[in-house]
Protein backbone atom coordinates (compact mmCIF):
# COMPACT_ATOMS: atom_id res chain seq x y z
CA UNK A 1 0.00 0.00 0.00
CA UNK A 2 0.94 3.32 -0.89
CA UNK A 3 2.02 6.28 1.72
CA UNK A 4 -0.50 8.77 0.82
CA UNK A 5 2.07 11.33 1.17
CA UNK A 6 3.76 9.63 -1.81
CA UNK A 7 0.54 10.64 -3.82
CA UNK A 8 1.18 14.64 -3.21
CA UNK A 9 3.65 15.36 -5.88
CA UNK A 10 1.56 13.98 -8.63
CA UNK A 11 -1.40 15.29 -7.40
CA UNK A 12 0.26 18.60 -7.38
CA UNK A 13 1.07 18.48 -11.30
CA UNK A 14 -2.81 18.65 -11.66
CA UNK A 15 -2.61 22.80 -10.50
CA UNK A 16 -0.72 23.48 -13.93
CA UNK A 17 -4.30 24.31 -16.11
CA UNK A 18 -3.13 22.75 -19.17
CA UNK A 19 -2.33 19.37 -17.96
CA UNK A 20 -5.56 19.29 -16.01
CA UNK A 21 -7.12 19.85 -19.34
CA UNK A 22 -5.23 17.01 -20.94
CA UNK A 23 -5.32 14.51 -17.99
CA UNK A 24 -9.46 15.51 -17.89
CA UNK A 25 -9.36 14.75 -21.47
CA UNK A 26 -7.52 11.43 -21.83
CA UNK A 27 -9.79 10.13 -18.93
CA UNK A 28 -12.55 11.56 -20.46
CA UNK A 29 -12.26 9.17 -23.56
CA UNK A 30 -12.02 5.58 -21.89
CA UNK A 31 -9.44 4.32 -24.38
CA UNK A 32 -5.71 4.67 -25.33
CA UNK A 33 -5.26 7.84 -27.25
CA UNK A 34 -1.82 9.34 -28.59
CA UNK A 35 -0.31 12.38 -28.82
CA UNK A 36 -1.46 13.43 -32.17
CA UNK A 37 -4.71 13.20 -31.30
CA UNK A 38 -4.55 14.72 -27.91
CA UNK A 39 -2.93 18.17 -29.21
CA UNK A 40 -5.73 18.50 -31.93
CA UNK A 41 -8.87 17.97 -29.69
CA UNK A 42 -7.29 20.44 -27.07
CA UNK A 43 -5.97 23.18 -29.55
CA UNK A 44 -2.00 22.47 -28.61
CA UNK A 45 1.09 22.13 -30.14
CA UNK A 46 2.39 18.45 -30.22
CA UNK A 47 5.48 19.16 -28.70
CA UNK A 48 3.05 20.84 -25.52
CA UNK A 49 1.14 17.53 -25.54
CA UNK A 50 3.90 15.50 -25.69
CA UNK A 51 5.82 17.56 -22.45
CA UNK A 52 2.26 17.29 -20.09
CA UNK A 53 1.43 13.46 -21.34
CA UNK A 54 4.57 12.32 -20.50
CA UNK A 55 4.73 14.31 -17.42
CA UNK A 56 1.13 12.59 -16.36
CA UNK A 57 3.22 9.34 -17.09
CA UNK A 58 6.11 9.47 -15.30
CA UNK A 59 4.19 10.36 -11.94
CA UNK A 60 1.85 7.54 -12.30
CA UNK A 61 -1.29 9.24 -13.16
CA UNK A 62 -1.40 7.98 -16.57
CA UNK A 63 -0.51 4.63 -18.01
CA UNK A 64 1.43 4.32 -21.28
CA UNK A 65 2.85 1.94 -23.90
CA UNK A 66 3.33 2.15 -27.73
CA UNK A 67 0.76 0.62 -30.00
CA UNK A 68 0.33 0.79 -33.70
CA UNK A 69 -2.87 3.10 -34.08
CA UNK A 70 -3.46 2.41 -37.95
CA UNK A 71 -4.87 -1.53 -36.51
CA UNK A 72 -2.27 -2.92 -39.44
CA UNK A 73 0.61 -5.20 -38.80
CA UNK A 74 3.64 -6.12 -40.97
CA UNK A 75 5.33 -4.23 -43.65
CA UNK A 76 4.00 -0.67 -44.00
CA UNK A 77 1.92 -0.98 -40.93
CA UNK A 78 4.20 2.11 -39.53
CA UNK A 79 5.61 2.54 -36.22
CA UNK A 80 4.07 2.11 -32.79
CA UNK A 81 3.01 5.23 -31.82
CA UNK A 82 3.22 5.96 -27.96
CA UNK A 83 -0.45 6.40 -26.21
CA UNK A 84 -1.75 7.20 -22.68
CA UNK A 85 -4.66 5.98 -20.47
CA UNK A 86 -5.58 6.65 -17.08
CA UNK A 87 -3.59 4.71 -14.73
CA UNK A 88 -5.69 1.51 -12.56
CA UNK A 89 -4.02 3.17 -9.56
CA UNK A 90 -5.76 5.54 -6.59
CA UNK A 91 -4.54 8.62 -5.45
CA UNK A 92 -5.41 9.74 -2.25
CA UNK A 93 -4.23 12.79 0.13
CA UNK A 94 -5.88 13.29 3.23
CA UNK A 95 -4.21 15.36 6.50
CA UNK A 96 -4.06 14.33 9.20
CA UNK A 97 -3.53 10.81 7.46
CA UNK A 98 -6.50 8.77 7.40
CA UNK A 99 -7.32 4.68 6.56
CA UNK A 100 -10.85 5.13 4.92
CA UNK A 101 -10.05 2.35 2.64
CA UNK A 102 -9.04 0.32 5.61
CA UNK A 103 -11.90 1.08 7.54
CA UNK A 104 -14.11 0.15 4.76
CA UNK A 105 -12.47 -3.37 4.29
CA UNK A 106 -12.53 -3.58 8.04
CA UNK A 107 -16.16 -3.45 7.62
CA UNK A 108 -16.39 -5.38 4.64
CA UNK A 109 -14.99 -8.84 6.45
CA UNK A 110 -17.45 -8.20 9.61
CA UNK A 111 -20.23 -7.64 7.30
CA UNK A 112 -19.07 -11.28 5.34
CA UNK A 113 -19.39 -12.52 9.13
CA UNK A 114 -22.81 -11.96 9.24
CA UNK A 115 -26.14 -13.91 7.87
CA UNK A 116 -25.46 -13.45 3.96
CA UNK A 117 -29.10 -12.65 2.78
CA UNK A 118 -29.91 -10.22 5.93
CA UNK A 119 -26.69 -8.18 5.13
CA UNK A 120 -27.08 -7.88 1.61
CA UNK A 121 -30.97 -6.51 2.11
CA UNK A 122 -30.07 -4.10 4.41
CA UNK A 123 -26.85 -2.66 2.39
CA UNK A 124 -29.23 -3.04 -0.69
CA UNK A 125 -31.62 -1.08 0.93
CA UNK A 126 -29.12 1.57 2.13
CA UNK A 127 -27.71 1.55 -1.33
CA UNK A 128 -31.46 2.66 -2.63
CA UNK A 129 -31.80 5.24 0.23
CA UNK A 130 -28.20 6.94 -0.62
CA UNK A 131 -29.24 6.45 -4.53
CA UNK A 132 -32.96 8.27 -3.84
CA UNK A 133 -31.17 11.35 -2.05
CA UNK A 134 -28.51 11.97 -4.85
CA UNK A 135 -31.05 11.55 -7.32
CA UNK A 136 -33.46 14.17 -5.84
CA UNK A 137 -30.42 16.72 -5.21
CA UNK A 138 -29.78 16.10 -9.20
CA UNK A 139 -31.35 19.63 -9.89
CA UNK A 140 -33.70 20.42 -12.56
CA UNK A 141 -33.82 18.91 -16.44
CA UNK A 142 -35.23 16.10 -18.13
CA UNK A 143 -35.10 12.56 -16.52
CA UNK A 144 -31.97 11.38 -18.64
CA UNK A 145 -30.52 14.90 -18.13
CA UNK A 146 -30.70 14.64 -13.91
CA UNK A 147 -30.01 10.86 -14.05
CA UNK A 148 -26.53 11.96 -15.78
CA UNK A 149 -26.23 14.62 -13.53
CA UNK A 150 -26.80 12.44 -10.37
CA UNK A 151 -24.47 9.39 -11.36
CA UNK A 152 -21.55 11.93 -12.13
CA UNK A 153 -22.20 13.27 -8.46
CA UNK A 154 -21.85 10.16 -7.53
CA UNK A 155 -18.59 9.65 -8.82
CA UNK A 156 -19.88 7.22 -11.49
CA UNK A 157 -18.45 8.97 -14.80
CA UNK A 158 -21.70 7.82 -16.96
CA UNK A 159 -20.87 7.58 -20.35
CA UNK A 160 -23.86 6.91 -23.07
CA UNK A 161 -22.41 4.65 -25.98
CA UNK A 162 -23.94 4.52 -29.34
CA UNK A 163 -26.59 1.87 -28.49
CA UNK A 164 -28.36 4.25 -26.12
CA UNK A 165 -26.76 2.45 -23.12
CA UNK A 166 -25.03 4.36 -20.31
CA UNK A 167 -22.02 2.62 -19.13
CA UNK A 168 -20.20 3.82 -15.88
CA UNK A 169 -16.63 4.29 -16.96
CA UNK A 170 -15.83 4.19 -12.59
CA UNK A 171 -16.64 2.51 -10.01
CA UNK A 172 -16.34 4.53 -6.53
CA UNK A 173 -15.86 1.45 -4.53
CA UNK A 174 -13.28 -0.22 -6.90
CA UNK A 175 -10.90 -0.75 -3.94
CA UNK A 176 -13.71 -3.18 -2.14
CA UNK A 177 -14.41 -5.14 -5.56
CA UNK A 178 -11.62 -8.03 -5.81
CA UNK A 179 -12.32 -8.95 -2.62
CA UNK A 180 -15.55 -8.06 -1.66
CA UNK A 181 -17.45 -8.56 -5.02
CA UNK A 182 -20.67 -9.60 -4.35
CA UNK A 183 -21.36 -6.72 -1.79
CA UNK A 184 -20.19 -3.93 -3.75
CA UNK A 185 -22.10 -4.63 -7.15
CA UNK A 186 -25.23 -5.46 -5.09
CA UNK A 187 -25.04 -2.30 -3.46
CA UNK A 188 -23.95 -0.44 -6.39
CA UNK A 189 -27.40 -1.74 -8.50
CA UNK A 190 -29.45 -0.83 -5.65
CA UNK A 191 -28.09 2.44 -5.51
CA UNK A 192 -28.33 2.69 -9.41
CA UNK A 193 -31.59 1.74 -8.85
CA UNK A 194 -32.47 3.94 -6.10
CA UNK A 195 -31.42 6.73 -8.44
CA UNK A 196 -33.44 6.10 -11.42
CA UNK A 197 -36.36 6.02 -9.18
CA UNK A 198 -35.59 9.49 -8.00
CA UNK A 199 -35.02 10.91 -10.90
CA UNK A 200 -38.48 9.36 -12.45
CA UNK A 201 -35.98 7.48 -15.29
CA UNK A 202 -38.31 5.37 -17.65
CA UNK A 203 -36.23 5.03 -20.87
CA UNK A 204 -33.25 3.19 -19.22
CA UNK A 205 -32.84 0.47 -16.68
CA UNK A 206 -29.75 -0.56 -14.26
CA UNK A 207 -28.96 -4.11 -14.66
CA UNK A 208 -25.48 -6.01 -13.52
CA UNK A 209 -23.52 -6.07 -16.93
CA UNK A 210 -19.72 -6.16 -15.88
CA UNK A 211 -17.25 -4.95 -18.50
CA UNK A 212 -13.61 -4.64 -18.38
CA UNK A 213 -12.70 -0.94 -16.97
CA UNK A 214 -16.05 -0.25 -16.17
CA UNK A 215 -18.44 -0.17 -13.22
CA UNK A 216 -20.32 -3.81 -12.79
CA UNK A 217 -23.66 -1.64 -13.73
CA UNK A 218 -25.18 -0.58 -16.55
CA UNK A 219 -28.32 1.58 -17.21
CA UNK A 220 -29.40 -0.42 -20.55
CA UNK A 221 -32.30 0.50 -22.76
CA UNK A 222 -36.21 -0.60 -22.00
CA UNK A 223 -37.90 -2.04 -25.10
CA UNK A 224 -41.44 -1.36 -25.43
CA UNK A 225 -42.65 -3.62 -22.72
CA UNK A 226 -41.07 -1.98 -20.46
CA UNK A 227 -37.98 -4.59 -20.25
CA UNK A 228 -34.58 -3.75 -20.31
CA UNK A 229 -32.90 -5.16 -23.85
CA UNK A 230 -30.01 -7.43 -23.28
Amino acid sequence: MNDARDDVPAIGLLEDPVRRRIYDWVVGQARPVGREETARALDLTRALATFHLDKLAAAGLLDADYRRLTGRVGPGAGRPARVYWRARRDFAVTLPQRQYRRAAELFAFALEGLDESAVETELQAAGARLGEEIGAAAGRGTPRRRLLAALSAGGYEPHPDEHGTIRLRNCPFDALVETHRPLVCGTNLAFAQGVARAVGSTDVEPVLDPQPGHCCVAFVPKTASGAPTA
